[in-house]
């Protein structure tokens, strides 16, 4: 058993034992490898955002928390093939980039089946010149839309003028590869854009922002026919 299918065991060994831990001696045993082997392995599953964790003392071990993990998933080759072109295209500049990373790891550990040999194998074929972006500004960018708090920007436009700027964030629009912030902003009075790989400096204002319509503020705009990715559809229907 390679060490992927083994990661991947690992995590089904624990959840089909939860909550009850299991030793490394056992897990072990169980696969046939050294105890050093194992506690590495889990280790590495712990490091990568998987929700297993070791009680020390007698009667402990490594235990799974099955409701924050995800059962094997069933892709086809297609499906997990636009799934790791889609994550080969979060560069550096993308917002949620960390997050789309950790995300892929516990997906790739629950995928079953020869989707899961299609896409390692794609992954194996896709390079890219990597982009140079700062993680300080789209943490505060992502942090002030999930808060729906004031931002303070730094920002060079097109012509090369830099100013700054007081916005209220409403959303996100992607475009040509690019992406930018939508938001109110207070210096100009009115709905802007802001790309983010222009953004010099973001840091948070230190106050709630007022509730900003996404379509509203594109209205008027080259923006204005903007309508939400399909991929996106079934995360924002109605349960």
């Amino acid at each position: 058993m390679n060490r992927t299918a083994r990661l991947y065991a690992l995590v089904e060994e624990l959840r089909a034992a939860a909550p009850r831990p299991l030793t490394v001696a056992a897990l072990a045993t169980r696969f046939e490898v050294s105890t050093r082997t194992v506690q590495r392995d889990l280790e590495a599953l712990m490091h990568t955002g998987v929700p297993v964790h070791s009680t020390p003392g007698r009667g402990g071990g490594w235990s799974i928390d099955p409701e924050m993990t995800l059962p094997p998933i069933h892709l086809t080759p297609d499906e997990a093939s636009a799934l790791t072109a889609a994550l080969a295209a979060a560069d550096a500049t993308t917002p949620y980039a960390g997050a789309a990373r950790t995300a892929a790891q516990k997906i790739v550990a629950s995928m079953a089946g020869p989707a899961s040999a299609v896409a390692r194998e794609l992954a194996a074929r896709i390079v890219t010149l990597p982009a140079h972006g700062d993680l300080s500004i789209r943490t505060a960018v992502e942090q002030a839309l999930a808060n729906n708090t004031v931002l303070r920007l730094t920002y060079t436009d097109a012509a090369g003028h830099e100013s700054t700027r007081v916005v209220e964030p409403a959303g996100l629009l992607t475009a040509g590869g690019r992406w930018y912030l939508i938001a109110w902003c207070r210096t100009r009075r009115a709905g802007r854009g802001f790309r983010l790989d222009r953004i010099a400096a973001a840091a948070p204002a230190g106050e709630q922002a007022e509730p900003r319509s996404l379509t509203d503020l594109l209205l008027g705009s080259a923006a204005a026919g903007a309508v939400q990715p399909t991929a996106l559809a079934s995360l924002t229907a109605s349960p």
